[in-house]
């Protein structure tokens, strides 16, 4: 038999198997690890979409939580797992962008170490600032924060978090220089903030909200491209005069490096179909996050952004000079 009909035999033989696979796929419970803590923004963001994919696929998306090291422990557990598609992660921008940069020595490698699924939803952060800071519009704000940068203080919850980092990019886009508190969690730097010791925050819409609802805390400007369908009276940074200033976190799931094409592609049009839900969509909406387009969920599509994210991060956290062991 030529050479050339083997290999066309051979090709169409993969195509079966996988063809099989996929058809076959679950056949068992599947593991999602989310590398945080229960009851957090990403832990309830996985539950929600976790629940409608075990309708959807027929078999069990159970839950894990695996914290700890920025989330990098969790994240770590699926690069090194079986690519047979029975676990996959919920990254962030902390665990597949940040931490990279962040990390003398990150537990794995974002890019290589893993087969991109889909991307989910965006998180914008939101500036906030104490209710009597006299600045009630993001020119205000910066204006202000020009003329008493000796004197501000911002806090986040701990250096290197996203909250630390999106502070730093709106610091660098004022052209100021203003003290940076950290805090053991978003918890007690939301209690100083609220008690007028410290002058904002920039925090997840998620956690930000209820604050901003009980007028706790005032709500400066949205750092995302769009307006928080949350907040949608709030305007964006670019809107308000600082075009590229764009802080949020985001969701998405990876398998292992290696997981079979078709696999992949049963989870990504899975996980589409459950975005497209309108109970899932009304419930993440709810938490403030964005469902992104569909032509940005492929998972082409996320191997470039985890690339771009790794790149855009990378300048504020130099800037900042954290560096975690």
């Amino acid at each position: 038999m030529p050479k050339r009909l083997v290999g066309f035999v051979l090709l169409g033989l993969i195509g079966l198997i996988n063809a099989a696979v996929a058809q076959e796929w679950p056949t068992r419970s599947v593991t999602m690890v989310v590398p945080f803590a229960a009851g957090g923004p990403t832990d309830v963001l996985g539950r929600v979409m976790a629940q409608r994919l075990s309708e959807i696929l027929g078999q069990q998306i159970v839950v894990e939580n695996v914290g700890g090291a920025g989330g990098m422990t969790g994240a770590q557990r699926v690069a090194q797992a079986a690519p047979d598609g029975y676990q996959f992660v919920l990254g962030t921008v902390g665990t597949h962008a940040q931490n990279q940069t962040l990390y003398k020595k990150p537990l794995y490698n974002a890019v290589t170490d893993f087969a991109p699924v889909a991307l989910i939803a965006e998180v914008p952060e939101v500036l906030i600032t104490r209710k009597d800071l006299p600045a009630n519009t993001l020119p205000e704000f910066v204006a202000y924060a020009k003329a008493d940068q000796d004197k501000m203080s911002f806090g986040s919850a701990g250096s290197g978090s996203a909250t630390h980092l999106g502070c730093v990019m709106l610091d660098i886009a004022m052209g100021t220089k203003i003290t940076h508190v950290p805090y053991r969690g978003t918890g007690p730097a939301m209690q100083d903030l609220t008690g007028g010791r410290i002058d904002f925050l920039c925090e997840i819409v998620t956690t930000a909200l209820p604050q901003i609802q009980g007028k706790n805390v005032k709500a400066i400007a949205t750092l995302s491209r769009t307006r928080s369908p949350v907040l949608p009276e709030l305007p964006t940074a670019s809107e308000s005069g600082l075009p590229n200033l764009e802080a949020y976190t985001w969701n998405a799931f990876f398998f292992p490096r290696g997981t079979p094409d078709s696999i992949i592609r049963r989870l990504h049009d899975a996980t589409v179909e459950a975005m497209k839900t309108p109970s899932v969509r009304e419930r993440l909406e709810g938490l403030g996050a964005t469902l992104v387009a569909e032509q940005r969920t492929t998972p082409d599509y996320l191997s470039a952004f985890v690339r771009s994210e790794i790149e855009k991060w990378a300048v504020p956290i130099r800037a900042s000079g954290v560096e975690a062991d």
